[in-house]
């Protein structure tokens, strides 16, 4: 196996909080220009109708978002090998929540394209009365909404766990780890509030986002502009190398 020089961490570190940075604004193109401009709360019609209008950027905000999940995964490798070194077990345990967040929200986006379809010329052509159809794709845009909760509980953990291991590591500053904590909670609040009380889920967001939004950008900009302390990295990763042969 290839040994990881310091140099090599941290160009790994910027390559990273490049993709971070992009990953974030794809999730902004996505809800914010996207769906936030297109779906109309308690009317289906009038959603139907934005959808229908602008086909070319609701799938735009699909392709974008699935692009957001590809990245998802290099993101993920990279953060592994920069934590790795303090806690293997929960560096991987951070690895695992992410891995489940990525596949819901790959999965969910089945709930977009179904709207899409569900609003097509062939949908009606077939049968369905046009009220029929806007209901059914206003309750599928509604479903996206929870299926986006849900992985974002397994996304909140794992921003809690590395949180924890950024302010243990002494790599970047502990201040980012104490964010990318606090971020992790106000995820997994936001989506426990959206499936046991939606009326409270309404009134924190999107307020209850702005710390998890400040949390992950500030991380992005550090990794991206100044890495990783690579000679904490180093002494890290040596320690447990010289304390795995004295186990041996």
């Amino acid at each position: 196996m290839p040994i990881i020089t310091s140099m090599t961490i941290q160009r790994y570190a910027r390559i990273g909080g490049l993709i971070y940075l992009a990953i974030i604004c794809l999730g902004l193109f996505g809800e914010l220009f996207v769906r936030s401009s297109l779906i109309v709360s308690g009317d289906a019609a009038a959603t139907a109708s934005n959808i229908v209008g602008s086909r070319a950027l609701w799938r735009a905000g699909i392709a974008g978002d699935l692009l957001m999940q590809v990245l998802d995964v290099p993101l993920i490798v990279i953060l592994y090998l920069l934590l790795k070194p303090v806690s293997y077990p929960l560096a991987m345990l951070s690895v695992l929540l992410n891995v489940v967040q990525t596949c819901v929200l790959v999965a969910n986006k089945l709930t977009l394209v179904g709207a899409l379809v569900l609003l097509g010329p062939s949908t009606l052509a077939n049968g369905l009365v046009q009220q029929e159809a806007q209901a059914l794709a206003y309750f599928a845009v509604t479903l996206h909404g929870y299926g986006f909760g849900v992985g974002l509980i397994f996304f909140g953990f794992a921003s809690m766990v590395r949180g924890y291991l950024i302010v243990k590591s002494g790599l970047l500053p502990r201040l980012l780890g104490v964010l990318l904590g606090i971020a992790g909670i106000c995820y997994v609040v936001n989506s426990a509030a959206l499936l046991l009380y939606p009326p409270l889920a309404s009134a924190l967001f999107p307020a209850i986002l702005l710390p998890a939004f400040i949390g992950e950008l500030a991380l992005a900009l550090w990794l991206l502009a100044k890495g990783v302390d690579a000679s904490a990295w180093q002494r890290l990763t040596s320690a447990n190398d010289t304390g795995a042969k004295s186990d041996a």
